[in-house]
């Protein structure tokens, strides 16, 4: 068995190999531009901050701090690595394809570019919304909340964890069409099966989006309402490239095949009995 199983195991192990040489490729080139991609990651702290200043007008404005030795050398290197992984993440979903690909058809394998730009865009879309809709909500909420009674002194290295943790959510979040489709594609879900799980998905959505967001009502939200509406959408694309058999085809075929059973067992029909003992 574990013979068997060798072939797979180094295959998994060249692709997770190439995966991590991407990586750290895109993350010296990153390193580079760490300072130009912290002003970009900071800039909606700095916004919530400016807020606090105008609406508190006994509070400080406020301030990002360090308390480490070598804290913006730390930042650096995490705000490095946060790119370079968003950066390769088009390699890092080839080599998935390409793990998977032995065993799909033919016709099947053609979808690699599809699978990859798809999953490109849909994780930076994810990382746009959360971006641009979530962290001017949250961080306003968050940090103008008791601002008039406390200085809001930020630590950099707990808000460049922070920041990624909710970039990183929503961007595996929104691949959620993108996996519902090709789940669909290759036969292992219908639009049917999706539906009747639907109330499931929900709870799950909420217990997922109470995991990867800040501890407050809105931000959970604003996670929550568009991936039920993303589930929403995988539905329709499941129904497009494997629509579930209408119910009635089902009742039918599963009566004809009951037929078939028995006249192969040579065992007579009872409506087909009864009206010839009438008779």
């Amino acid at each position: 068995m574990f013979d068997d199983l060798k072939p797979h195991l180094f295959e998994l192990r060249k692709r997770l190999a190439i995966s991590a040489i991407s990586v750290v490729i895109a993350f010296f080139v990153m390193f580079y531009f760490h300072e130009f991609l912290l002003e970009w990651m900071i800039q909606p702290l700095n916004d919530a901050l400016a807020e606090v200043g105008k609406k508190s007008l006994h509070a400080a404005e406020g301030m990002v701090t360090t308390n480490q030795v070598g804290g913006a050398f730390f930042v650096a290197l995490k705000v490095a690595f946060f790119s370079g992984l968003l950066a390769a993440l088009p390699i890092i979903l080839s080599q998935i394809w390409l793990f998977v690909a032995p065993g799909l058809y033919a016709n099947e394998k053609k979808m690699l570019l599809p699978f990859i730009f798809g999953g490109t865009i849909m994780f930076g879309v994810g990382v746009a919304f959360a971006y641009y809709v979530v962290t001017p909500f949250g961080f306003d909420f968050l940090i103008t909340f008791g601002s008039f009674k406390f200085t809001p002194l930020i630590n950099i290295e707990d808000y460049v964890g922070f920041f990624t943790k909710i970039m990183f959510g929503f961007g595996i979040a929104f691949e959620l069409p993108v996996f519902a489709y090709f789940l669909g594609l290759l036969g292992l879900v219908d639009d049917r099966q999706m539906i009747g799980f639907f109330k499931y998905a929900v709870v799950i959505i909420f217990i997922v989006a109470a995991l990867l967001t800040p501890p407050d009502v809105l931000t959970q939200l604003l996670m929550a309402v568009p991936l039920i509406l993303l589930y929403g959408v995988s539905i329709l694309l499941v129904k497009l490239v494997n629509p579930a058999e209408p119910e009635e085809e089902n009742e039918e075929s599963d009566e004809d095949g009951v037929a078939i059973l028995k006249d192969a067992l040579g065992i007579e029909d009872d409506n087909a009995a009864r009206s010839a003992k009438d008779k």
